[in-house]
């Protein structure tokens, strides 16, 4: 079983974690294992948690890392099949609650997952529609599209993806929709490109990247786990850890930048000759400003183009 994927701002997000042996590393999103393979080459010895909530990627992580796993008793790497979003909980359930020395988190969808036709992430294959990045889930892009009301996905598509024609795009789906079910990605695609100008589809790519992303993040509800798995990251962090986050959407990193703002910044009483325990920072910012790819990787690896990475430490 195959996963590859090339690692965004591989070296970057790693050593920013300072990794040292003996340590603690939590991958909140698995995937290929790129960033992961990188960890472990730093350290002799130490412990790596791993989190994906897609099976598949667990699965080849199986086969793909068997020689770190095969000591039970003491592996150096634990894989958990769960969203990032329970990472407390898991952290808990394994013996470790506020012991982390290092967070690392790769967002958005890795390239096996596009690849996988089936999957219905891409607009290049026809499948049905699904982008489920957890198959046990209820909720798939084929509920999303036929269920939701016309202002329900307008909103969904603006939002999500930046949409400027999502009024247009959402009036055309609910139209078609009345004669008979969206079922696949190349039917949403045809309404797609019939809803947008011919002007407007000659440039900024295809006609329907904005639409699909917008899908995946509705579906999977990227944004509102993204945010509640912060929370319980810089939680369960040690004094001295840090946490690298990897984002490729505005709003993914507005998100992060947020809430690194908050744990790090405090609003001190005029007249206050010092600050209280309960008002100290949580967090010290690492880089002010986000690292992007250099010119090597943006020419090696397109997906770096969007990628930004923050990284912050606990205080």
């Amino acid at each position: 079983m195959k996963f590859k994927h090339t690692s965004v701002l591989l070296h970057e997000t790693i050593d920013n974690l300072k990794p040292k042996n003996g340590g603690l590393y939590v991958d909140a999103t698995f995937g290929g294992g790129g960033h992961a393979k990188y960890l472990l080459s730093k350290i002799d010895s130490g412990t790596l948690i791993g989190f994906d909530q897609d099976e598949y990627a667990i699965q080849a992580a199986k086969l793909n890392f068997a020689d770190l796993l095969k000591d039970e008793s003491d592996p150096q790497l634990k894989l958990v099949h769960d969203n990032f979003s329970h990472l407390e909980e898991n952290l808990v359930k394994l013996g470790y609650s506020d012991s982390i020395d290092g967070i690392y988190y790769d967002l958005g969808v890795s390239s096996p997952q596009f690849d996988q036709a089936d999957r219905g992430f891409s607009y290049r294959y026809n499948a049905r529609l699904d982008m489920r990045m957890d198959q046990s889930q209820d909720l798939d892009a084929y509920e999303l599209v036929n269920t939701r009301s016309q202002k329900e996905l307008a909103d969904i598509l603006y939002q999500y993806g930046d949409e400027k024609f999502s009024r247009q795009i959402a009036h055309r789906i609910v139209e078609r929709r009345k004669e008979q079910p969206i079922k696949t990605t190349f039917e949403l695609v045809d309404i797609i490109k019939d809803a947008i100008p011919a002007y407007a589809r000659r440039t900024g790519g295809h006609p329907a990247k904005k639409s699909f992303q917008a899908l995946r993040v509705a579906v999977n509800h990227e944004l509102d786990v993204l945010k509640a798995s912060l929370e319980e990251a810089i939680k369960v962090l040690r004094p001295g850890g840090r946490i690298s986050v990897i984002t490729f959407q505005s709003d993914e990193d507005k998100i992060v930048k947020g809430i690194f703002k908050k744990y790090s910044e405090v609003e001190i009483p005029r007249g206050m000759p010092m600050i209280p325990e309960g008002l100290k920072p949580t967090l010290r910012l690492v880089n002010r400003k986000p690292i992007t790819a250099t010119a090597s990787e943006l020419e090696n690896n397109k997906r770096s183009h969007s990628a930004k990475l923050r990284v912050a430490e606990k205080i």
